[in-house]
Order: structure tokens, then C-alpha cells, then sequence
């Protein structure tokens, strides 16, 4: 049983008028906050602030880089060149370095966002890029993924901490991966079957596939999705049940 987890989520996605969850309250609930860059969602005013409301809960912040995609929120593939793609994460990185420390803050670790953190999961040249590009900026940089993914293995590679992560409310296929969002039952919504599900992962190190497959899952953070409806009541009912099992919810070492 892990008697230690972190409890990431996606925040820092509003842009301009729009307003994506609720910040402040996540801040209040997670460990771990993953930070958009300004590429899938975000803007400099609203990350600056968010980074500034991160570091007064004690929250670590962490740079979410992803394709540049504003329209399609970072969730359709590109085809990018390995220099591009490269170039783009060191973008992103910088950026909210830069902001963060302007409110007294700093950037702890980077993870994939969308359409990005699933193809680096097979796909070796984009993971090679992405990989290259933490380790450029900052080889004490941890990174977030999935185990097993090429990601992982180019990190490694060059000397990255890898950090497994485990999804609080994304159904699991049988090889351990995410269902596709855009198939039924990808994302999850009931905040109970949720807790439940991450009360497995952390005290088995399994997770039940939606084909009832049982497969391994050993995990060192668990996502809750910042933007999904019900998120805060979602990663509230997470935290609690931890607790109540006796696991300390603390940001990854």
C-alpha cells in the first residue's frame, strides 16, 4: 500500500474573459498544481496569478506543455518536427519560469498536457524532443507520464526523474493507457466510483480496465482534471477518502 501520494490537477487554463473551473478552490484541495503555458490555454495576466495563488496554499507548481493549439485545447494531434516541438516546450518552460518568479514562486516539474502527453507515450521522436527539451532548461526537472511510455524511457535517458501518475477520473484500456476521449465512458463524472477507483490504485497498485481487466498501476501522483464539471467536489471526495485510508497527500519529492 503507498502511504504517500500527490494529488496534481490541471489549472491556469481561463483565457481572457473565459473562465475554465475553479483555481482557488482546486488550490485548496490539491498538492500539485500543473499550470498551462499559454500554448492549449492560459494567459500571462491569469497564470501570473494563478502561480501567485499556488505559492500562497503551498501548492507546487508545475509547467503543463503542449501543442500550440488554443482552438483545439491542446487536444488534437500535430505532426511536429523534432526541433519545432523541442523549441516549443523550452517556450512554454521559460515562460512560466519567468512568471512564477515575478510573485516569489518557481517551477518544480513539467508534464504533458492532452493530445501531447498521449502520443509521447508511443511515439519515440516526439518523446525524444519533449525529453531533450526539459533536460535543456533544467535536468532537475521531474516529469510527469505515464510508466512504461516512451516518454519515460528517453527521459531516463538523460537523466530525468520520471514521476508515475495515475488518472482519478479518465477510464483505463487494457495496456494501461487512457481511453480516447471521444470514446463513451473516457471521462468520468460520479465523484464516488471516482474516490473508489482511486482508493484501489493507491492501496492495490491496480486499477480495473474497462473491459474488467485488473492491471497494475503503481503511481506517485494522481490527477484530477481541473476543467471536467464537478471537478472541485471530484478532487474533495478523492482527498478525503486518502485520508480517511490513512495516506498522506504531500507534492512528490
Amino acid at each position: 500500500m503507498t502511504t504517500r501520494v500527490d494529488l496534481n490537477a490541471d489549472l491556469g487554463e481561463g483565457f481572457g474573459v473565459w473562465r475554465v473551473g475553479d483555481d482557488a478552490a482546486m488550490l485548496g484541495i490539491v498538492t500539485s498544481a500543473n499550470l498551462a503555458c499559454g500554448f492549449h490555454a492560459g494567459d500571462p495576466a491569469g497564470l501570473r496569478g494563478v502561480c501567485r495563488q499556488a505559492a500562497q496554499a503551498g501548492v507546487r507548481i508545475g509547467a503543463q506543455i503542449g501543442y500550440r493549439d488554443l482552438a483545439g485545447f491542446g487536444r488534437r494531434y500535430i505532426d511536429v518536427a523534432h526541433d519545432d516541438l523541442m523549441a516549443d516546450v523550452i517556450y512554454q518552460i521559460g515562460a512560466l519560469q519567468a512568471l512564477a518568479r515575478s510573485v516569489g514562486a518557481h517551477v518544480g516539474y513539467v508534464k504533458p498536457h492532452g493530445a501531447l502527453y498521449n502520443t509521447i507515450v508511443t511515439d519515440t521522436q516526439q518523446a525524444r524532443a519533449v525529453a531533450a527539451a526539459v533536460a535543456a532548461v533544467d535536468t532537475g526537472l521531474p516529469v510527469l507520464g505515464l510508466a512504461g511510455s516512451a516518454f519515460f524511457t528517453e527521459a531516463r535517458r538523460l537523466g530525468l526523474r520520471t514521476v508515475t501518475e495515475g488518472f482519478a477520473d479518465r477510464a483505463y484500456l487494457a495496456d494501461a493507457t487512457l481511453v480516447p476521449r471521444g470514446q463513451p465512458g473516457a471521462v468520468l463524472h460520479d465523484a464516488t466510483e471516482i474516490a473508489d477507483r482511486v482508493e484501489q490504485m493507491v492501496t492495490t497498485g491496480t486499477i480495473t480496465a474497462v473491459d474488467g481487466t485488473r492491471i497494475e498501476l503503481n503511481v506517485e501522483s494522481i490527477c484530477v482534471h481541473g476543467d471536467s464539471p464537478g471537478a472541485t467536489q471530484i478532487a474533495r471526495a478523492v482527498r478525503t477518502r486518502l485520508q480517511q485510508r490513512g495516506v498522506t497527500l504531500e507534492a512528490f519529492s
